[in-house]
């Protein structure tokens, strides 16, 4: 930790990392596998940043963030959203009441983003307006109702889920509401062994009491000591290069440090935001893992999470098969430490 750490403050962090391996534990009770999803939402937690979740039906994830809404001690609230959701059936909003005295006054009802951990379900498929309606609440924790503002409880984190499929009739995130999230995070198939203990499970009489582990205050502090935990200077620029390797534009037309396969490749690239998330995710995966500062192995493991949803490939791209995966897979190649 920082120079100005003392021992009991280690201890303290302690403590904290032996909760976080409890929660892992105790939300293995109900989710099979997923492991690095679940620690990376773990991670995002953390760190204080929200996820974009992506996997077709069926693999667990509305039940894998309950879940860790229990283990974790918040409140939680659900938003199936439509088509037909308005901004206010989520922020809330005001309704005029008579007083007993006769007289008349607005009085405002919280919506359900009034909660620690907000499942936005399906969040392409409402339109802007709606989805514009979660910018404030997710950088500022506020929501802002006629002329008044009202804070959010804290910890606040946003956890939204995508469907891949059945695309017809939905309204893809902009990129610049993309770019709110942390994490993009997409949830495949288990494996065979994971599938047969999932099928085992879930087609018998088993009822399973989940254990609170941590609670808001602990997750306040924890997003607190994140921040505490040290990374040298060549980690912060080995961090900035990854994302400046993202973009196609550096400097003059024609710049050397532009590679190649980005000029050809690439329609956008990753802003500041990036480089911010990429250092606060591996500080946070530093902690979960016990170590005492940042090594380069942390940025890398959550680089993907970071830029998947950042990089935008060109036609050229799409031709030629270069997914956004594979295009950073060639960035972590590129840059050295």
């Amino acid at each position: 930790m920082t120079a100005s750490t003392t021992q009991t403050d280690i201890q303290k962090v302690e403590a904290y990392i032996a909760k976080v391996q409890a929660v892992r534990q105790e939300i293995g009770k109900v989710i099979i596998g997923q492991q690095e999803v679940i620690e990376r939402l773990l991670i995002s937690i953390f760190a204080g940043g929200h996820c974009l979740m992506v996997g077709v039906p069926g693999l667990a994830k509305t039940l894998m963030i309950s879940t860790l809404s229990q283990v974790l001690d918040l409140k939680y609230k659900r938003v199936q959203f439509t088509p037909d959701l308005m901004p206010g059936d989520i922020t809330g909003s005001e309704i005029l009441e008579q007083r007993p005295d006769g007289t008349k006054a607005f009085r405002f009802i919280e919506g359900p983003l009034f909660a620690n951990m907000i499942l936005a379900d399906e969040i392409n498929r409402t339109p802007p307006k709606t989805q514009s309606a979660l910018l404030e609440a997710m950088q500022e924790h506020r929501v802002t109702i006629g002329n008044k503002t009202y804070p959010l409880p804290e910890p606040f984190f946003v956890l939204a889920t995508q469907n891949p499929i059945e695309q017809e009739g939905t309204y893809p995130l902009p990129e610049a509401q993309q770019d709110r999230f942390m994490f993009f995070l997409w949830v495949d198939y288990p494996e065979l062994e994971e599938e047969i203990q999932v099928l085992t499970q879930t087609t018998v009489n088993r009822d399973v009491v989940l254990k609170p582990i941590l609670n808001a205050a602990d997750i306040v502090a924890l997003t607190h000591i994140v921040r505490e935990v040290p990374i040298g200077e060549p980690l912060v620029r080995y961090a900035a290069n990854i994302v400046r390797c993202s973009r196609n534009k550096r400097g003059q037309e024609g710049d050397a440090t532009v590679p190649d396969f980005i000029r050809k490749y690439l329609q956008w690239g990753a802003g500041p935001r990036a480089g911010q998330y990429l250092i606060l995710g591996a500080k946070a995966r530093a902690l979960l893992n016990g170590h005492t500062h940042v090594a380069a192995d942390d940025i890398r493991a959550v680089a993907r999470a970071v830029l998947q949803h950042r990089i935008i490939v060109n036609f050229a791209a799409q031709a030629d098969g270069i997914t956004s995966d594979r295009l950073i897979d060639m960035i972590l190649d590129r840059v050295k430490e």
